[in-house]
């Protein structure tokens, strides 16, 4: 039998202008993530310098509201628009979606939300390569592909990490199926992207995990230890439950604003005032930001928590409280770094609980939330080797399908489809075949039907 690329010679055609297609999409995404990263890092610290500014948070989130309603478009679709066009093409990503997200992720910030940073990371990158394909006059099937890769450059810039976001791509779009049909557009623009923000000075931060073993069995080495496993997959069903709890509350606060107060300007608002509210009661600064560092000796962060005794038991819950409410009140910002701050302090916890290694759980916990509220186990799995090496390689993703597996049809995506569900009928064939929002929708869950009952 012949070779297939003797009979297929024009792969290589293909293969040269998927490259050239590629590169300015690479460019572009990676230099606007340089400018997000510098210009995050520049209003979060001239927040931390200047408290005062939480106050005006009600105000900010006035202004969000008001350039999304009058400026926006579609905008306020987001993540959720990227997806709806990547599947079905027609709606449209307008333009003026980048650089719409990035100035609101930053007023968001300056202020005092508690938010992230990947959906404008995504969404500058979903806005640049739909301008991209009208411009190269690309048709509907080219478009789908360099809309995922656009993603998988906003990712893997974003996080440093360029074989995460190309997966992360193609992952996120179904759960239960990936389809590699874009797989080398995603992965050469994670990859160039990454390499361009880099090269204009941006930074990610570095995380280690010292904890190391070497087990026996029989007085012979063996690679994993069955007792570590026992205490992992107990720490992942409480994972699984966290990502599965913000992806709710997130739509539950939604919807009771909405109910409730029904004006966005009103929603945001109280929304804001909520967040000060909480964070006089806490007491600190903690909780808000993206909580990578912390803004004071002795304080709760992402860092802090893979080392024993750097998280309180209940700080997972208070971030993941601040993130969805900020979210939900209609802030900008998005999701994954609040749920790495939430997994790494739960982590914190549970390896107190079990009597685990701290930094070894604060890891799992920072990538099976994640992995949870999701539906990527594949990507976090991926994303752990890529910033905390492959020595635990295995129980990452022991961790990850597990809380994947326990966070049930839910997340943070609600135009994420449900291609092969987590659990079939006696017969084997899947009963589910809706996108998550329309599930949420047809099936309730048991705090949107207490929300439903007390808000008519």
């Amino acid at each position: 039998m012949a070779h297939p690329l003797s009979a297929n010679p024009k792969i290589f055609v293909q293969i040269l202008r998927w490259t050239l297609l590629i590169i300015p999409v690479a460019v572009i995404v990676g230099s606007l993530n340089a400018f997000f990263l510098w210009i995050l890092n520049l209003a979060t610290e001239t927040r931390i310098d200047n408290a005062w500014l939480i106050y005006l948070l009600p105000l900010a989130g006035v202004v969000i509201v008001y350039c999304y309603r009058n400026l926006g478009k579609n905008s306020e679709g987001g993540n959720n628009l990227i997806m709806d066009e990547i599947h079905e093409p027609g709606a449209g990503i307008p333009t003026r979606m980048g650089p719409l997200v990035l100035i609101t992720t930053v007023i968001t910030h300056l202020f005092g939300g508690s938010a992230g940073r990947e959906g404008t990371a995504v969404q500058i990158g979903g806005a640049t390569t739909h301008w991209l394909a009208r411009v190269f006059k690309l048709n509907e099937a080219d478009t789908r592909l360099i809309l995922i890769a656009g993603v998988a450059a906003g990712f893997g810039a974003v996080f440093g990490t360029p074989l995460t976001g190309a997966i992360f791509a193609l992952e996120v779009l179904a759960i239960g199926r990936l389809r590699y049909d874009a797989i080398i557009p995603a992965l050469f623009a994670a990859i160039l992207a990454d390499v361009v923000c880099s090269a204009w000075g941006a930074h990610h931060t570095h995380y280690r995990i010292d904890f190391l073993e070497t087990i026996t069995l029989f007085e012979h080495a063996i690679k994993v230890d069955i007792v570590m496993i026992a205490k992992i997959v107990l720490a992942a069903v409480a994972f699984g439950l966290a990502g599965y709890l913000f992806g709710e509350l997130t739509h539950v606060f939604k919807d009771i604003f909405k109910a409730t107060l029904k004006n966005p300007y009103l929603i945001v608002v109280v929304g804001g005032l909520i967040v000060i509210g909480a964070v006089q009661w806490i007491g600190n600064y903690d909780y808000i930001g993206l909580g990578v560092y912390s803004s004071r000796e002795g304080g709760v962060s992402i860092l802090s928590a893979f080392s024993e005794g750097g998280a309180e038991w209940y700080s997972w819950l208070l971030k993941l409280l601040l993130t969805a409410i900020t979210l939900a009140a209609g802030y900008k910002g998005g999701e994954v770094t609040p749920l790495f701050f939430v997994g790494a302090t739960l982590g914190n916890t549970m390896a107190w609980l079990l009597g685990a290694p701290v930094d070894l759980f604060a890891a799992l916990g920072f990538l099976a939330v994640f992995a949870a509220a999701t539906n990527t186990p594949l990507a976090c799995t991926i994303m752990g080797i890529e910033l905390f090496g492959a020595e635990h390689m295995l129980y990452f993703a022991i961790a990850c399908y597990t809380a994947y597996y326990f966070s049930g049809h839910t997340g943070i995506y609600s135009s994420q489809r449900v291609a092969v569900p987590k659990l079939f009928d006696l017969d084997g064939a899947p009963t589910i075949t809706h996108k998550l929002g329309e599930l949420r929708d047809t099936h309730s869950s048991l705090l949107k039907t207490v929300v439903k009952k007390y808000t008519k």
